[in-house]
């Protein structure tokens, strides 16, 4: 069934405006106008966040909604497919971001614009925990998309941590995908096939 709702969830000290979501945005209102796009601003809680995105696609039917994820976005896409069953496109996705991100606790800025400040706490680790979402029941509604050459999350825990799902493993690359709308729009949006 073609995708009629899709949803895309921005990674870490990212917003809706980083790169990948507006060429997204764009190629989707260009192409696919029919299409319900919903890119929110995720809160730095990952458990408002959640909350958020789930209330946000709580009347979205099921089996024609897609999510993308960048990041740690695409481990809270993963949490999305788990529970809703929907196709999902990962994009080097973070797969233990409790353990990655505890680094980053304290002031943070966001990339777009260093002048917007937010708190990551302490207790935002537990919240990524409670959201870890195991084994997926339906592996193959999941393409990731790993560049070997990510310089801030290591591929072969991306590709371990999604068995029997679709691996576009990528020689070189960035973390950001800076060839994104050149290189792999056009794969992702055959995989969600949107209206």
């Amino acid at each position: 069934m073609p995708t009629t709702h899709l949803l895309y969830l921005h990674g870490f000290r990212s917003s809706p405006r980083s790169t990948k979501a507006s060429q997204m945005a764009r190629r989707v209102a260009e192409r696919h106008p029919k299409v319900h796009w919903w890119c929110p601003q995720l809160p730095p809680s990952p458990r408002d966040a959640i909350a958020l995105v789930m209330r946000g696609i709580a009347d979205w039917p099921r089996g024609s909604m897609a999510v993308v994820g960048s990041s740690l976005g695409g481990f809270y896409a993963t949490y999305v497919t788990a529970t809703t069953y929907c196709r999902a496109v990962l994009l080097n996705p973070a797969v233990d971001p409790a353990r990655d991100l505890v680094r980053h606790i304290g002031d943070q800025t966001l990339w777009h614009d260093p002048s917007e400040h937010f708190h990551f706490r302490p207790e935002y680790i537990a919240e990524l925990r409670a959201l870890e979402a195991g084994p997926l029941d339906r592996p193959e509604q999941v393409l990731a998309v790993i560049a070997k050459g990510d310089e801030v999350l290591d591929w072969r825990d991306m590709t371990d941590r999604y068995p029997g799902s679709r691996i576009d493993l990528l020689e070189g690359g960035d973390h950001a995908l800076s060839d994104f709308e050149s290189r792999h729009l056009d794969r992702v949006l055959a995989f969600i096939d949107p209206v």
